[in-house]
């Protein structure tokens, strides 16, 4: 049985103020998804995979190996989404001053500025011929973006999300979604966060209120039995 990440953080009382609460039920999936891959870049997760500790001295943003065990997973899902022919859109910030809002939170910000790599995707998941690459300058996919007008025009009633990180522009990007009306689906083994507690905190709370947190096997079958049809 699948533990969820989140488990070993929660405690009793609030496991019984939620399940009292009726908070945590299933939302399901919609019929015309699209999937959503944020921000999965070096800057995000380093140029190779390594202990985050190593990789956080070259890339300080980075959330090390476990962004790269995502990608793992990211790659499978997509190869599903384009074989049932559900659009694919991604997000990388945008480069230069504009971008860089949220450096004063951060005392190394100013080490990633000069470098050109920092936005690229990894060659495993890059976009390909019909796939949208989505510029932004704020967490969310959506904030000050052309992303609701392109989900319209495909017809798009639900978001499969992935990428990181999952306490900062996933959560932004989900929160955004189910105010727009969209079903929201995370799929938690493609997700990263540089934060152990707050990968798994906010998984918690984004399947009590948000969205489904659901697995890679969840979602492929979803998009297996869209793509049968």
């Amino acid at each position: 049985m699948r533990v969820p990440a989140w488990d070993r953080f929660i405690t009793e009382r609030d496991r019984q103020v939620f399940t009292r609460s009726g908070y945590g039920r299933r939302a399901g999936f919609g019929i015309r998804p699209a999937v959503l891959v944020v921000d999965v870049t070096h800057q995000f997760i380093g140029d190779r995979p390594e202990p985050i500790l190593e990789s956080i001295a070259r890339w300080p943003q980075s959330s090390g190996e476990d962004g790269w065990r995502a990608v793992v997973n990211i790659k499978t899902l997509l190869a599903t989404a384009r074989g049932a022919k559900v659009p694919v859109f991604y997000t990388t910030p945008l480069a230069g001053p504009r971008g860089a809002r949220g450096a004063e939170k951060s005392g190394r910000r100013a080490e990633l500025d000069d470098r050109t790599d920092r936005n690229a995707i990894p060659t495993d998941i890059a976009p390909g011929e019909g796939d949208l690459v989505i510029r932004k300058e704020r967490p969310s996919a959506f904030f000050g973006t052309p992303l609701v007008t392109y989900l319209t025009e495909h017809g798009v009633d639900s978001v499969f999300i992935t990428g990181g990180t999952t306490s900062g522009c996933v959560r932004a990007s989900v929160l955004d979604a189910f105010s727009y009306g969209y079903k929201v689906a995370v799929v938690e083994e493609c997700l990263f966060d540089r934060g152990e507690a707050s990968h798994a905190m906010n998984l918690f709370d984004m399947q009590q209120k948000y969205a489904d947190v659901v697995s890679i096997d969840d979602a492929v079958a979803q998009l297996r039995t869209l793509a049968s049809r």
